[in-house]
């Protein structure tokens, strides 16, 4: 019986190479006949091959009920079966993308919208239909941060998004994309995405947020919810209590939704990093400047329940320069990023003024975001803003210099690591900050850098690395 299954098996792969061929041979005759180009269209019957004979084992993890409706896959086989490999990356994200945003409606939208998207663009987002105002980058990303997909899956999808931007069809290119390559990427977008189960903090977190909207929380309770908040991981708490702000600051929360904040936030506030509270006081810096009273109002007796309110800032000019950054990485995350780059990189150097002037609250945010535009998209360099970019990063002062080169240790660099050009870029921008370096633990860093033989994007896991690191936490507050 085995035997005759083997025999069935290969029958079945000299059907493939045989019709793949009959209808790739019609498909040029047509061409030929119309006097359409037809060489360099299609991938090899080979290659086609590689992607069938791996396919079942990837497609049987998903469940039949999510099989059914997933169309992209269906367009993504057809296009591999065609040879348009290009195409078929396409559809492979698309299928991606909208199994995130399923994922995000059935967790908790607002939750989600308060920790992907940051400025004016939040208020613009409301319900399931404004998903689609969200960029892919600021999807995965969310969907990170709140616990959706893992931190390697974000770094894997990025990649996948990398690739679907500059070799697939949503770009004219002459990229080549292997067989086993595109079977790699579906097997990912499967494991990391599509079959994955939530996990069961993150089932925790959503049941606890529409606890929080839908029922009344007892001192009891609150106190029992605390113990919960020890298990949490840094980024988890800090986005738990940014959900809080997003909820209490909604000016159609409930009065019986705000007490119940009012219980669990001193509970939590303990535990969340010194960058987050200062966000928290950029949000109400936000609202002064945009003439949001009924906000303002929510945002500072949020504050006032954990005498946060020293984290408001002290002039409106860091709300200008926030927005300004904000305006930088969405250009940079854009398709149209070396076009649209250089302009909002001339806004916030003006901003900044000569010299460059950082407010403290904005160090860190500023910072990454600095390292991540000068880091390229992975793909070329936008030429027009680099000189800004590099007079910005020899201008940082010792404490935020410190900062450039401990920023591997972020997830979004450490990701952008994973591309070549990032990596390049990034060996550039620790020879701009190195005589800015004036703490002889970091030069000590600087040299674990200098003779690191492997890629970059591993750098925030090696032992050694690591270890320093951890010494020099102070150094990031």
């Amino acid at each position: 019986m085995e035997e005759s299954n083997d025999k069935l098996r290969i029958s079945q792969a000299k059907n493939y190479d045989i019709q793949l061929r009959d209808f790739e041979n019609g498909l040029v005759n047509f061409l030929s006949q119309h006097n359409l180009p037809s060489d360099g269209i299609f991938v090899n019957v080979p290659e086609r091959l590689n992607v069938f004979r791996n396919l079942d084992g990837v497609i049987e993890q998903i469940n039949i009920k999510e099989k059914e409706q997933s169309l992209y896959l269906s367009k993504f086989i057809a296009a591999v079966a065609s040879g348009l490999f290009d195409a078929a990356l396409n559809y492979l994200w698309d299928e991606t993308i909208l199994q995130i945003r399923k994922r995000v409606v059935q967790y908790d939208l607002e939750y989600f919208y308060d920790n992907a998207v940051t400025g004016e663009r939040r208020k613009r987002l409301r319900d399931e239909e404004d998903l689609n105002k969200v960029d892919d980058y600021d999807l995965i990303k969310g969907a990170k941060e709140i616990g959706l997909i893992s931190e390697l899956g974000f770094k894997h999808l990025e990649y996948i998004n990398y690739m679907r931007n500059w070799a697939s069809a949503a770009h004219p290119n002459q990229s080549e994309i292997t067989g086993l390559q595109l079977i790699s990427w579906l097997e990912t977008c499967v494991k990391e995405v599509i079959s994955l189960p939530i996990s069961n903090i993150t089932i925790q977190i959503k049941q606890l947020l529409t606890g929080i909207k839908s029922s009344t929380i007892l001192d009891q309770d609150a106190q029992e919810i605390a113990v919960f908040f020890t298990n949490l991981t840094q980024e988890q708490i800090n986005n738990l209590v940014s959900g809080f702000f997003g909820i209490y600051t909604k000016p159609d929360t409930d009065s019986q939704t705000l007490q119940n904040i009012n219980k669990l936030l001193p509970l939590a506030w303990g535990r969340v990093d010194e960058d987050s509270k200062n966000t928290f006081g950029l949000k109400y810096g936000n609202f002064v400047a945009n003439n949001y009273q009924h906000e303002k109002k929510l945002a500072r007796e949020f504050l006032q329940l954990v005498n946060a309110e020293g984290y408001i800032p002290d002039d409106l000019r860091v709300v200008e320069i926030e927005t300004a950054i904000n305006n930088l990485l969405s250009a940079h995350h854009g398709f149209n990023n070396f076009y649209n780059e250089p302009s909002f990189a001339k806004q916030l150097n003006r901003i900044l003024g000569e010299p460059p002037k950082v407010p403290k609250a904005l160090g860190k945010k500023y910072v990454l975001s600095l390292v991540e535009v000068f880091l390229t998209n992975g793909n070329g360099v936008t030429v027009a803003a680099q000189p800004i970019y590099k007079d910005l990063l020899s201008n940082l002062d010792s404490r935020l210099a410190n900062m450039a080169v401990l920023s591997f240790n972020d997830t979004v660099i450490s990701s952008k690591l994973q591309f070549q050009l990032c990596q390049k870029k990034f060996r550039e921008m620790i020879d701009i900050v190195r005589p800015i370096v004036t703490s002889p633990a970091v030069r000590d860093l600087l040299t674990s850098i200098d003779s690191f033989k492997g890629r970059l994007d591993n750098l925030k896991n090696d032992k050694t690395i690591k270890t320093s690191v951890e010494s020099l936490r102070v150094l990031l507050k």
